[in-house]
């Protein structure tokens, strides 16, 4: 069966209330077994012919046990599903742990809409197999065993023949385990193929639209769902398969203790009411097979999806934390680049080759230099989203790799170009800086960042929920939203990512004056492309092939005639380029949506909805779609009755 030892693993500490569950669950089988032999009890009354005064102990006993199983049924399926509940809540613990462990340079390899498919998809499809499987697995296994003692009694010949076709019906299926498992990879791979490029449709949906390449990515996505159909087809024909089985061992087995019992009742070996007995007890016998049978579908696809989990949970981390690493709380807020060479995997040639600088503490230091020189990998060395190949980056003279990664980041505030916000609040995203700061606290941080005023002016206040990577905000805004963020964290060393390359001239005056309040006091590293955001720098510091080619003050290296002043002269040719108006959209309002509105309803669905049939109009709609399958459908339900 689908057993996985690594899956059970994690009912580690809650293995107890799998055992309540599956007691619960043999308990319930117990009272089958007992509302069983009450039928055979009274039928056997009813063949002797005794009057109604006869059956009322008999009736009043199979009514009492039918109560008390579906009580124990109901019991056991809450324990059960509780029991997956926690299972899952651990999982998801786990699961979080990991992917904060392995850090953006994991994930900058692979893509998002297959580890989202893993983390949120994989684990809600084990919740059926620890709330409802993994409990019958084991019940389907005890029971046979329980009824074999309770019909020995009986009838030793009937009850060994009931026992050895139901462990057949288990464990025969498992000659298509093969199959079925891989079916199931095959089918979890187009899966996660098939979410990837949905997710990528989505999230360029509107660069699809501006460069007409819609249709074009429907055609990817149709063939993506029909290799997802191919692989769902040839799983369902391997499930239907072992389920075949199952339904062939319960058929022959019920028939063999049918021949045998009547056999038995010929030669006088058995009176009819046990034979009647035996044959109720059939029915119990395989009842567990039969909702194994039923939930074998989804074991398959709990240990498929837990496959993808797997491969996560055993992935090794680009960056770990040192054994024995301890924080310094008096390092000084300096950096130090010494010999560092990096190349990210797949990278022709590497982002840094011997890379050497150092920022003093309180110092402001501008790096620039061509798309591609390896400004913003210098951030992602501090943070240690990565660590270099050779030579060593220091904080207060102390390697980086012997840091824990918590207390280092601790000492960074981070303004990026492309300010990542989160669907909340705008307080909330503030409070990112600073998880328990107070109103006042993040209201002073926002007057610093000059956004409190566009805040106050938003529906809710700081109360006003700005979407998902703040899209309710222009780009200024969002940016005023991360210097807030940054003030309020304190951090004494501030990186500063581009964050003047995407604004107006406007907003780049607003932000440039909050900018100056977060650098006050603080050591400033400012990786820019827009030379004019460093020209106020105590030194900038010109990359190019991976290395410092030079080195001071913004007049200094204009006067020379070198990299920095090809690269001003080079900006001052191209003009300042007028980026689209930012702050047209009024606060809180994103902008119109160029997809036209849908076509209103029809009158007759008017009228069904406003009559209270809604339902009849959804059902047209419905039966209208599967038009091109009504022969399909046809054939289905024909082989339904069939089976009936």
């Amino acid at each position: 069966m689908y057993f996985d030892r690594r899956l059970w693993a994690f009912t580690e500490g809650l293995r107890w209330r799998i055992a309540w569950s599956a007691l619960l669950a043999l308990a319930s089988a117990a009272a089958g077994i007992a509302r069983l032999a009450a039928l055979g009890w009274l039928l056997a009354r009813v063949f002797r012919g005794e009057g109604p005064d006869g059956l009322v102990v008999p009736l009043a006993a199979v009514a009492a046990v039918m109560l008390a199983r579906g009580a124990l049924e109901y019991l056991c399926t809450m324990a059960a599903h509780r029991t997956a509940a926690l299972v899952q809540r651990r999982l998801h613990a786990r699961l979080h742990d990991k992917v904060v462990s392995l850090g953006p340079a994991h994930f900058d390899e692979r893509r998002s809409g297959e580890t989202l498919l893993a983390l949120v998809d994989g684990v809600e499809q084990l919740e059926t197999w620890f709330g409802a499987y993994l409990p019958r697995l084991f019940v389907a296994a005890a029971t046979p065993f329980g009824i074999f003692a309770f019909v020995a009694f009986l009838d030793l010949p009937l009850a060994g023949l009931l026992l050895g076709f139901a462990l057949l019906t288990l464990v025969a299926p498992a000659a298509f385990h093969r199959w079925d498992r891989k079916s199931a990879a095959a089918r979890q791979a187009a899966y996660a193929a098939y979410g990837a490029e949905l997710l990528d449709s989505v999230q360029g949906l509107a660069t699809l639209k501006a460069f007409g390449q819609s249709a074009a990515r429907g055609r990817l996505l149709a063939d993506k769902a029909h290799a997802l159909f191919r692989s769902t087809m040839w799983v369902l024909a391997s499930n239907s398969a072992s389920r075949g089985i199952a339904d062939t061992g319960i058929a022959v087995g019920a028939a063999a203790a049918l021949g045998l019992g009547a056999a038995r009742v010929a030669d006088g070996s058995i009176g009819i009411e046990v034979l009647l007995v035996v044959l109720m007890m059939g029915v119990e016998v395989f009842r567990p097979m039969r909702d194994l049978r039923a939930l074998l579908h989804q074991g398959m696809h709990g240990r498929s999806a837990a496959a993808s989990l797997f491969r996560l949970l055993d992935a090794a981390p680009a960056v770990a934390d040192a054994p024995g690493g301890a924080d310094d709380p008096g390092l000084a807020p300096s950096v130090a680049f010494q010999g560092v060479r990096f190349a990210y995997p797949g990278g022709r040639r590497p982002a840094h080759d011997g890379l050497s600088f150092t920022v003093a503490a309180g110092e402001r230091v501008g790096v620039v230099g061509a798309s591609g020189a390896g400004k913003s990998t210098i951030l992602r060395l501090l943070l240690r989203l990565d660590d270099p190949q050779a030579g060593r980056v220091l904080l207060g003279g102390r390697d980086l790799r012997t840091l824990p990664r918590a207390a280092l980041r601790a000492r960074f505030g981070v303004v990026n170009q492309d300010a990542c916000l989160f669907h909340g609040t705008a307080a909330e995203n503030i409070r990112f800086g600073k998880p328990d700061a107070r109103a006042a606290e993040v209201e002073a941080a926002a007057r610093a960042a000059n956004a409190h005023a566009f805040i106050r002016r938003l529906p809710q206040g700081y109360d006003t929920v700005i979407g998902e990577r703040g899209i309710r905000l222009s780009g200024g805004q969002r940016q005023r939203i991360a210097i807030a963020r940054a003030l309020l964290r304190g951090a004494p060393i501030l990186l500063l990512d581009e964050a003047l390359s995407s604004v107006d001239a406007e907003n780049e005056a607003a932000i440039q004056e909050a900018l100056e309040r977060l650098m006050k006091g603080r050591t400033v590293l400012i990786l820019a492309h827009r030379l004019s955001s460093v020209i106020d720098a105590d030194r900038i510091l010109v990359l190019a092939g991976g290395r410092v080619v030079e080195s001071g003050p913004h007049d200094a290296l204009m006067a020379t005639d070198g990299a920095y002043r090809r690269l001003m002269a080079e900006q001052a040719q191209e003009g300042p380029v007028a980026p689209p108006p930012e702050d047209e959209t009024p606060e809180g309002e994103t902008p119109e949506d160029e997809t036209p509105a849908p076509a209103p309803p029809a009158p007759r669905d008017e009228l069904l909805r406003a009559a209270g049939l809604g339902w009849w109009s959804a059902w047209g709609r419905l039966l209208r779609l599967a038009r091109p399958f009504r022969g399909r459908v046809a054939l289905a339900f024909l082989l339904g009755v069939a089976r009936v």
